[in-house]
């Protein structure tokens, strides 16, 4: 059955990090699974298959510039990367679709996401559209509450666009209504989406954290982690547009003063060590706008940053 909901990687690097490729998802032993979703919950019949959804082929392709060998010592997590452990890291492929049917990607998503949780592992997510997260998230509902921390120069309260309420403008309005997620904090907005004013209001009322990248400049990010609860359960989702388009410039909609390479790496390693990170995507990476590969380069460094700080705050110890 597992092999009817994702495909293995197809050329060049095969897997993410060098990591073990493993479609089957029913008998998976690992520590930390790749996932990668193509296709989300399109508005019109053109974006059902677009450049983001060639992102998580990019982003394996990038493996060789985030990570040149696994024995190497990274300045940026202070070792190699399992820092001498002994972690099993695999990549579960792509989510598998039909083109007749856009709900068989969702439901996809969400089974491989909910098999990979039951092997106890962490799932670390290749969008696809920032639509993603609604059904990797659901897929946490029988998990301990968790707090959502988003990056993203939109607020992506949409309650609906063109009749479609999981598409990408809604990611977070719909991780507002499941009542396994509690705190929102979204960093890094700025400049204009598809929000109205009355959509920044819906984020205020239910009481999200609402915090713009020039607060993240002017206060810095130790600040902002400071204003999240420590010993949580973290879910983070990162729009590639929530970091400014000189660290990753191959995005759909690039908006200036986003957050810096630096400021997404103290976020991690904070996250990592204030309470529990349980899982992370990456979307919205357009690798057709992308500039010598900087933006699946940047993709694989904060997998590898999430990473190395995981295993040197011992998540995985046995």
């Amino acid at each position: 059955m597992s092999n009817n909901i994702v495909s293995k990687p197809k050329h060049g690097h095969i897997s993410m990090l060098y990591s073990e490729v493993c479609t089957d998802l029913d008998n998976m032993k690992a520590d930390i699974a790749f996932l990668g979703i193509p296709h989300g919950a399109s508005y019109t019949v053109a974006e059902i298959s677009n450049d983001q959804s060639l992102a998580p082929t990019a982003v394996r392709q990038a493996t060789d510039r985030a990570l040149r060998y696994l024995d190497r010592y990274d300045f940026d997590i202070g070792g190699t990367l399992y820092d001498g452990r002994d972690i099993r890291t695999v990549d579960c492929g792509d989510v598998l679709g039909d083109p007749t049917d856009p709900q068989v990607q969702t439901k996809n998503a969400e089974t491989a996401v909910r098999k990979i949780l039951a092997a106890g592992a962490i799932p670390l997510i290749i969008g696809g559209d920032h639509s993603i997260p609604i059904p990797v998230l659901q897929a946490y509902d029988q998990e301990e509450p968790i707090t959502l921390i988003h990056i993203d120069a939109h607020l992506d309260w949409r309650d609906h666009i063109n009749g479609v309420k999981n598409g990408l403008s809604s990611p977070i309005r719909r991780a507002s209504e499941m009542d396994h997620v509690g705190e929102i904090f979204q960093i890094g907005l700025r400049a204009q989406g598809t929000a109205r004013p009355e959509e920044f209001e819906a984020a205020e009322a239910y009481g999200a954290h609402i915090i713009p990248a020039y607060e993240v400049h002017d206060k810095g990010m130790k600040s902002i982690l400071d204003r999240i609860p420590n010993q949580g359960r973290y879910y983070i989702t990162i729009d590639a547009d929530g970091v400014d388009p000189s660290v990753m410039p191959g995005v759909a909609g690039p908006a200036f003063g986003g957050l810096t390479y630096c400021q997404m790496r103290e976020l991690l390693h904070g996250l990592v060590n204030k309470g529990r990170v349980v899982g992370m995507d990456i979307v919205e990476i357009t690798p057709s706008k992308d500039v010598n590969q900087l933006t699946s380069i940047a993709a694989g460094r904060f997998f590898v940053n999430l990473i190395g700080a995981a295993v040197r705050a011992n998540y995985f110890e046995k």
